[in-house]
């Protein structure tokens, strides 16, 4: 199942880095992400079926489709991504090799990571449903309204040219800073328990472990907070506000 992972994830990536030469913009990266994980899931299933994978599939596949047409439709009207476009400046002569490994191989391998829980039930997966996967299955769509209301949420917030300069503190951002990141990873560990039963179980604990780091510590918070550090509404934001998980606003 690894191996067939690897080899998936990596023509799949080769195919988005095509792609991103052709049109000249890195950022088609942002949405081939969501979509690598509904193919990985789908294509393990079609290879070894089983009552749980296809659970997790169907999740996945909610999920990742959702993820990527928001990005989608977020990033049509604009130029590339600001990080892209730093990078493309920075790497110089070596921005072709880099992106390829940086961005596609990089991304690929992460993927192959946090879908974890999904390749392991590919190895092995069960027969029938258990009760814990069920439990997995309402801890999911806790996680998925979280991040889906929030970005929804978010957007309308943006797109209200009178909020120019504010800061969204309303609906899920009033109980966490980053409603959408809490539901990602929420969805993850929800996946994980999804995988219960599978003789491989325990090791799918990578993926809900690594989409936890790098929200966390890597890529996702570390990265927004820090745009925002000087940002003075942004500062009073946060010490009324939980960071991550939905707590109730704090009176200072």
């Amino acid at each position: 199942m690894i191996g067939l992972a690897f080899l998936v994830i990596g023509v799949y990536m080769l195919g988005w880095f095509i792609v991103a030469r052709i049109i000249n913009r890195n950022d088609v990266a942002d949405v081939a992400w969501g979509l690598g994980f509904v193919v990985l899931a789908w294509t393990l299933y079609i290879n070894r079926p089983s009552a749980q994978l296809f659970l997790a599939a169907i999740l996945v596949s909610m999920w990742g489709i959702r993820l990527a047409l928001h990005i989608f439709f977020r990033n049509r009207k604009k130029t590339e991504d600001a990080r892209y476009v730093q990078w493309k400046k920075e790497w110089g002569d070596w921005y072709l090799i880099r992106s390829f490994f940086q961005v596609f191989m990089l991304q690929g391998l992460l993927l192959i990571l946090i879908s974890a829980p999904v390749v392991f039930m590919g190895r092995n997966g069960l027969g029938s449903i258990h009760p814990i996967n069920i439990l997995g299955v309402f801890i999911w769509i806790y996680g998925f309204f979280f991040e889906a209301v929030g970005d929804y949420q978010l957007k309308q917030f943006i797109s209200n040219k009178h909020n120019k300069g504010k800061i969204m503190n309303k609906g899920l951002w009033r109980y966490t800073r980053h409603p959408n990141y809490f539901g990602e990873v929420t969805q993850w560990w929800a996946i994980w328990l999804v995988s219960y039963g599978s003789p491989w179980f325990i090791w799918g604990i990578i993926g809900p472990i690594t989409i936890t780091v790098l929200i966390l510590r890597v890529s996702g918070i570390p990265l927004l907070e820090k745009r925002y550090e000087k940002n003075k509404k942004y500062q009073q934001y946060k010490k009324h506000t939980s960071k991550f998980f939905p707590l109730p606003s704090k009176s200072i």
